[in-house]
């Protein structure tokens, strides 16, 4: 019997499962479908809230469940250590990557010493990334169900150009644990230009430029479009500049210009009605010449001259960045065929004026800034969903591949739904101080864990030459021909020992066979990423452990015999509670000796560095 599925919100009948586009923000995430009629792009609208969730996750205390959205963003101020925003910018990064910026956020970031991804501690628990983000896209995803009246569960999640191998594939993993197959990963340059209709020809050839100025973030793509192929030329820009930074350009203006700052000081929650008056203003000064607001007393005027003084030098830096982009993909202005303008920023005169006077033509800024995304997200899941049947759609593998790391984890090289042909590595190296061989065991499957997947091969890379653990750096290339021949290469870059392996059934597995592998990998999800995390939090701990184990072992005669008798304690209790196999317990029990010896290791470092420097000048 067939199966008919009626949109209740239409009333319509439904011939094809929705698809969502999600565009997961910094600042704010939206999501949009292509209505079944009129086969348009809409940003999916909550009555009371807009088409806009302010991508902010609050934990509040004594419950379980987070507050996501509007109605966490008030907490930003009143309860910062609980509040997370800016999730984005922590995807598939280590505490190292963060660098300075680490110190600028409200909340936790747990640095463990090592290139294992950012944990952001709230109380007593500790998330991920990829936790949090998957709070904003089940919200995204609740939205969409409630106003299409119809379940959700697959979608296109846009990303920026720049983002690695690493951070689409969080994104990916924050998807999956929403409940989310996601169908592909998109540049957000290339939704753009799909939103705008370009790309959707296959015999159309165009370059545009893409300038993206978000809440949080700017960035700008050179793209060429040829036969439906998105190819981005160049990518530039800023992760710590957006609309945010004009808001506070007016902010600090008036707190300097009429003596707030020490009422500010004093009362958080006047800084907070200062930010949304200064973000009032600059949305103001975008349709008249002047303002004036009253704040508890003190006038605050604003001519539309003086904010774009403030925020000119913002603004050039956007522009600087502009020509680098064109620099690298060796064009100039002439060769664009057009300049498209995404994020909400981009409707500020000033920016819209210096954007058309640099690239030297008018910027289209035809459609919703802040939806074009989304948008375009929505028409690259139709294309998908194959209801275009005018755009070309290229062979895609049907499941994600990958390799066996430390611990039986699954760490994915090409992902479920990669155009082909395709080419894809990472880098990986030694865990065991004098490795000389490294096993590469190649999986296909979409679970957490190898031992859900399916081997297709494995081969040694041998000849490593003995180095200490980490030192020896492997990179790992998988080769995707048209005709669905894998290619697996492993090289060892410092002694040049390469050995590689080819698997030539494509992938020998029925529809059905697929299907329940891609069923098993949402239904198991929940599961599949704690399994993943506990195996992770063993795995720094384990590190920890071997870590300050060596550094006392070698550095005992600048400890105290109290040092020494409280990091045997701590490394005990660390030992104990990789017994729980309980992420949090572990990642706690790391926390606090890392805490302990970090003090003990810059001390060590500094007598080490005055003892290399003894009877040395310094001209």
């Amino acid at each position: 019997m067939a199966k008919v599925a009626i949109n209740l919100s239409t009333g319509s009948i439904q011939q094809e499962e929705i698809i969502v586009g999600i565009d997961l923000g910094t600042t704010n995430s939206l999501v949009a479908y292509i209505h079944p009629e009129t086969r348009q792009p809409h940003a999916i609208n909550d009555l009371d809230r807009g088409t806009i969730v302010p991508s902010v996750v609050h934990f509040p205390a004594g419950g379980d469940t987070p507050i996501v959205g509007t109605d966490a963003k008030q907490y930003l101020l009143t309860d910062p250590q609980n509040t997370i925003y800016s999730v984005k910018r922590l995807l598939g990064k280590s505490y190292k990557d963060l660098g300075n910026h680490a110190t600028e956020l409200g909340y936790r970031v747990i640095d463990d010493n090592s290139e294992g991804l950012v944990k952001i501690r709230v109380g007593e628990k500790f998330y991920s990334p990829i936790e949090l983000s998957a709070e904003i896209l089940k919200e995204l995803r609740s939205r969409a169900e409630h106003a299409l009246k119809t379940p959700v569960n697959k979608a296109v999640i846009t990303v920026p150009a720049y983002f690695n191998d690493s951070q689409r594939q969080a994104t990916r993993d924050a998807g999956r644990l929403a409940g989310l197959e996601v169908l592909r990963i998109v540049n957000e340059p290339t939704a753009a230009a799909l939103a705008y209709g370009i790309g959707l020809s296959p015999d159309e050839e165009k370059t545009v430029a893409v300038y993206d100025l978000g809440g949080g973030t700017f960035d700008v793509s050179i793209l060429r479009i040829q036969q439906g192929i998105f190819e981005v030329l160049s990518t530039n820009g800023d992760t710590y500049l957006g609309g945010d930074d004009l808001d506070r350009a007016i902010y600090d203006y008036w707190a300097a210009e009429y003596q707030l700052s020490a009422v500010l000081f004093q009362n958080p929650s006047r800084q907070q009605e200062l930010r949304l008056l200064a973000e009032e203003a600059k949305k103001q000064l975008s349709q008249q010449d002047s303002l004036e607001f009253d704040f508890h007393g003190t006038q605050l005027p604003l001519s539309k001259a003086k904010f774009n003084s403030l925020v000119g030098p913002l603004v050039e830096r956007t522009i600087v960045s502009c020509r680098q982009a064109l620099t690298d993909a060796k064009l100039t202005p002439t060769d664009l065929d057009a300049v498209l303008l995404v994020g909400g920023s981009t409707r500020v005169p000033l920016v819209y004026d210096s954007v058309s006077a640099f690239f030297k033509q008018p910027a289209n800024s035809s459609l919703n800034p802040d939806e074009v995304v989304a948008l375009g997200a929505a028409i690259q899941a139709d294309i998908l969903g194959g209801n275009r049947r005018d755009v070309l759609l290229l062979d895609v593998t049907p499941l994600t591949l990958g390799i066996e790391t430390l611990g039986g984890l699954m760490d994915p090289i090409i992902a479920r739904n990669s155009k082909i042909p395709t080419k894809a590595g990472r880098q990986y190296t030694t865990s065991v101080d004098g490795q000389v061989n490294l096993k590469i065991s190649v999986y296909q499957g979409e679970r957490d864990l190898v031992s859900e997947n399916r081997k297709l091969a494995e081969f040694d890379l041998r000849g490593i030459p003995a180095m200490p653990a980490g030192l020896p750096k492997v990179d790992v290339n998988f080769i995707l021909n048209a005709d669905g021949i894998l290619k697996v290469e492993a090289i060892e870059l410092r002694s040049g020992t390469s050995q590689a392996v080819e698997i030539k059934p494509q992938y020998g597995l029925t529809d059905d066979q697929v299907e329940k592998m891609l069923m098993d990998s949402l239904t198991f999800a929940r599961e599949d990423v704690a399994a993943r995390m506990v195996i992770e939090a063993r795995t720094v701990a384990e590190q920890m452990l071997y870590q300050v184990e060596r550094f006392v072992e070698k550095n005992h005669q600048h400890l105290t015999e109290e040092e020494i008798t409280l990091t045997a304690a701590a490394t005990q209790n660390l030992r104990e509670a990789l017994e729980a196999k309980d992420k949090d317990t572990i990642l706690k029990a790391v926390d606090e000796l890392e805490a302990l010896t970090s003090p003990y290791a810059e001390r060590v470092m500094n007598i080490s560095i005055k003892q290399a420097m003894a009877g040395k000048k310094i001209e």
